[in-house]
């Protein structure tokens, strides 16, 4: 069984303006072939979930921007340490899918004026190395925030806090959706707003830094300490960046 959510209506964008758009948003920051690879994130079990429906729009725009996009389903998920040996097929499928990511979208929604349950279980279960990978190191990250209630920015600035401590690049903008019932029409759809634009803004914006650090993702998170404790020495002669490179 996988737990990637299929995508409705993956190419129907009807709150987005086609005059403004630019299709491959990272032309010329560097190689956007083959397309990056963006894995999404939610933090709510409802089965009408704002936080979902917010991934879905970002997906969708992010396919259009020329991204490949999956979306993990985290209504089995065990709690952190509730499955021995963390050996659960929905903890699998979500390592492997973080592993397969160069980038991220993280939406939660703010519960007691922080980030969900569900959302903080997703990242513990991501550990920072696993059987010789990293699951989160040097990927790219977005994050976003949905409340019920008045625009906050709480669960977003523990996403990024999280995000640092996950070793992720995290892009400057970042989206905030007040009164997200608000927002989405009886189609589940967003309807045209700022709040929408912004979504549009930092998904092109997570296109861009992901093809910006393809090429250099390995190098940016080489570690003095990493490389002492594998006994990876530098020889004085060669290029550092190779070395780097071959470490990973």
């Amino acid at each position: 069984m996988s737990r990637v959510r299929h995508l409705p209506d993956p190419d129907h964008l009807p709150a987005l303006d086609p005059a403004f758009v630019i299709e491959r948003p990272a032309m010329g920051l560097g190689d956007d072939r083959p397309p990056p690879r963006i894995l999404l994130l939610y933090g709510s079990l409802r089965q009408r979930s704002f936080s979902r429906l917010c991934v879905e729009e970002a997906a969708r725009l992010l396919r259009r921007f020329g991204a490949e996009t999956r979306i993990f389903d985290p209504s089995d998920l065990p709690l952190p340490d509730q499955a021995a040996g963390d050996d659960h097929p929905a903890v699998h499928e979500l390592r492997a899918l973080s592993i397969w990511s160069e980038g991220q979208v993280w939406c939660s929604p703010e519960r007691h004026g922080q980030i969900t349950g569900v959302m903080k279980a997703q990242i513990d279960h991501l550990p920072l190395a696993i059987g010789g990978m990293r699951p989160t190191q040097g990927r790219t990250l977005a994050v976003m925030q949905v409340s019920a209630g008045s625009q906050s920015f709480n669960s977003v600035n523990t996403l990024r806090l999280l995000g640092r401590w996950m070793r992720m690049f995290t892009i400057p903008n970042q989206s905030s959706v007040a009164m997200a019932y608000k927002e989405f029409g009886e189609d589940d759809r967003m309807r045209p707003s700022a709040y929408y634009d912004r979504i549009v803004d930092v998904m092109e914006e997570l296109v861009r830094m992901t093809v910006l650090m393809r090429p250099h993702a390995a190098q940016l998170v080489d570690r003095y300490s990493e490389r002492k404790a594998a006994g990876i020495a530098v020889p004085a002669a060669e290029d550092h960046a190779a070395v780097a490179l071959a470490g990973r």
